[in-house]
């Protein structure tokens, strides 16, 4: 095994861990929200609150790599987050484990923020693509293996393991990322701590609201709480437009094809990763599948994303991103179009066939995307470009989380499907009927926005990335 072997091999494990852990508690969320004698509003930040350090904390860590060395600040997150899956293990209370969850987060977007830029650093721009389709696998199969691995480690040894897994991996992890990443030179470039903190305070604010209307319904507090998230989101933009490093600088947005990419992964975000939550729901609460049972269904089509990712990204460095990405988010699409057809009696194949669709069109479009972004960005911006890209993405997967339960939940109590969604209820009769059609409606919501991300992604223009690599050499 060559030297650039063992270094995606680093890569991978550590952004495995990170996309494993965003959605590794969720089957195992009943059996934490009663073992620590807590309710579920208050275990429901779980999950949250990891999402929202990663979202908030990768507009900046990739900045601070270019500043101090990406493989220094790399190496710095895999350490917390495997100190930070240790105490979350140990963990005594509700209170503990969401504190040390945001422990964490924050080493995730250490290295979610810096993994893009340490490809860019380490690979010609004509052979990224199939780095980053190996990536992809770590990004996007692992949220997936994360609801299965949560339910098997539950149900068999316990709770507490879905943490502590994580430590003699993160060892292994940091060593081979010692030993076999480069490190790279420092450029000049500052933090953004202002925007920083208005986006936190705009994230945090709307999620806390989203978690409220799931729970009681829409009522003022929950409302008021939007109307100041709104707010600060304004707030955030007026500061951007007057700081001298920004979150990102406006000069990004002159390269069409980056910018483009940048948005294309925010609207697959935003729409897709919602079909998983809804889908779960699906055969939680209607179907009345176990929560174990229902996440092995959909395994198949995401080892099928994870088995083409590479070769994929391998095509995209032949002829560029465009392509591939516009047709992975159109079989995206498609997928979701066949999930409307469900019903309360429809055969299971359909997920199958589905999730199927679902890994062909991720695997094209992962490594693509991720690629593009980084073979378009100058050089001096690779940190900010890398974690960028993960903070849109993991805005749009909050941003799923609030579509999953409050669209679906039209036509029943938001309690009602809360629970649904946290795997300790089910619904029968008619009630069931009536949950599908916010289901549905919840779908068609996935698919326009999953098809905006098409449009941007083929309104990008095409790219040449033999240009790319001889303008990189000279």
């Amino acid at each position: 095994m060559d030297k650039y072997s063992r270094l995606i091999i680093s890569l991978l494990l550590a952004v495995l861990m990170g996309a494993v852990d965003s959605t590794i508690v969720l089957l195992a969320l009943p059996t934490i929200t009663d073992n620590l004698k807590t309710e579920l509003s208050a275990s429901i930040w779980i999950i949250l609150i990891y999402l929202l350090v990663i979202a908030v904390g990768t507009t900046q860590l990739g900045r601070l790599g270019d500043i101090i060395a990406r493989k220094n600040i790399f190496i710095l997150g895999i350490s917390i987050f495997t100190i930070g899956s240790a105490l979350c293990g140990a963990s005594a209370n509700i209170d503990e484990l969401i504190s040390f969850r945001l422990i964490q987060g924050i080493g995730t977007s250490m290295v979610q923020s810096n993994s893009g830029a340490i490809i860019a650093d380490n690979f010609q721009p004509n052979k990224r693509g199939r780095v980053y389709g190996y990536t992809s696998v770590g990004y996007n199969a692992g949220a997936m293996l994360g609801i299965v691995l949560g339910g098997i480690i539950t149900t068999f040894i316990g709770w507490r393991y879905i943490f502590y897994i994580n430590v003699p991996i993160g060892i292994f992890a940091i060593y081979y990322g010692i030993k076999y990443i480069n490190r790279s030179e420092p450029v000049s470039n500052k933090l953004d701590l202002p925007g920083m903190a208005s986006l936190g305070s705009a994230l945090i604010l709307i999620s806390y609201a989203a978690v409220d209307i799931s729970t009681y319904g829409i009522r003022t507090f929950n409302m008021v709480l939007i109307g100041i998230g709104i707010v600060m989101v304004m707030f955030m933009i007026y500061i951007e437009t007057r700081v001298k490093k920004p979150l990102l600088p406006l000069k990004v947005f002159r390269i069409k094809i980056l910018s483009y990419s940048l948005f294309a992964s925010f609207f697959q975000s935003l729409g897709f990763l919602a079909v998983v939550f809804i889908i779960i729901m699906y055969l939680q609460g209607i179907r009345g599948l176990t929560p174990f049972d229902s996440a092995l269904l959909l395994l198949p089509g995401y080892l099928i994303g994870s088995v083409l990712g590479p070769y994929f990204g391998k095509l995209a460095d032949r002829i560029g991103s465009r392509i591939p990405a516009t047709v992975g988010l159109l079989m995206m699409a498609v997928s979701i179009l066949i999930y409307t057809t469900l019903t309360v009696n429809s055969s299971l194949y359909i997920i199958l066939i589905a999730s199927a669709i679902t890994g062909t069109g991720s695997s094209m479009f992962y490594p693509a995307n991720n690629s593009a972004v980084m073979a378009n960005s100058p050089k001096e911006l690779y940190g900010m470009s890398s974690g960028f890209l993960r903070t849109l993405a993991n805005i749009g997967m909050l941003g799923s989380f609030v579509i999953s339960i409050s669209i679906a939940s039209l036509s029943v109590p938001r309690s009602v499907a809360f629970e649904v969604f946290a795997g300790v209820g089910k619904l029968v009769g008619g009630v069931s009927l009536s949950f599908m059609v916010g289901i549905h409606y919840s779908l068609y919501v996935s698919m326009v926005i999953t098809l905006i991300g098409a449009i941007l992604s083929f309104s990008r223009g095409r790219e040449e990335r033999k240009a790319i690599e001889t303008m990189a050499k000279t």
